[in-house]
């Protein structure tokens, strides 16, 4: 089985619901994966936009969450499990899409990465190249789903 990473809010490459954006709510997607390679200690998970107008843009960052743990309820909150780094909006935890109006459809990018080690042993609100730099050579493998989101 291959290792799959999904949300029940939304199919792959289709529209995230209003409620997960800063139109909306503004709450996290419920997520769920499987397939993971055998091994895995903990996992880190990174959602960006790579269509945002200057540069990537994170809209979270989630890591030590611990191998036992295979889904994020709808609404997740930093504190409840593993750490939380800081996104592009300056906050720790989930922050929605938020595309310029008229700017066309972005896509989100939520990936999730399966690490050979229990903690990265970084703080909470550590920044996404930490992340990236502290994963690096900890990856077994690596799950991902796509949403789509447009402001008009």
């Amino acid at each position: 089985m291959a290792f799959q990473l999904t949300s029940s809010a939304f199919p792959e490459g289709g529209n995230i619901p209003i409620i997960h954006t800063c139109d909306g709510t503004n709450v996290s997607p419920p997520l769920a994966w499987s397939g993971e390679p055998e091994g895995v200690k903990s996992f880190a998970l990174i959602v960006e936009d790579p269509d945002a107008p200057s540069r990537t843009w994170t809209h979270w960052l989630l890591y030590d969450i611990p191998a036992e743990v295979h889904e994020l309820e709808q609404g997740f909150q930093p504190g409840r499990l593993g750490m939380s780094g800081s996104n592009d909006f300056g906050k720790l935890g989930y922050g929605g899409p938020c595309p310029p109006k008229g700017h066309g459809p972005h896509r989100y990018f939520f990936r999730l990465f399966a690490l050979n080690v229990p903690s990265l042993g970084l703080r909470d609100g550590e920044n996404r190249v930490g992340v990236e730099l502290a994963i690096r050579g900890h990856v077994l493998g690596e799950a991902q789903c796509m949403g789509r989101y447009e402001r008009k």
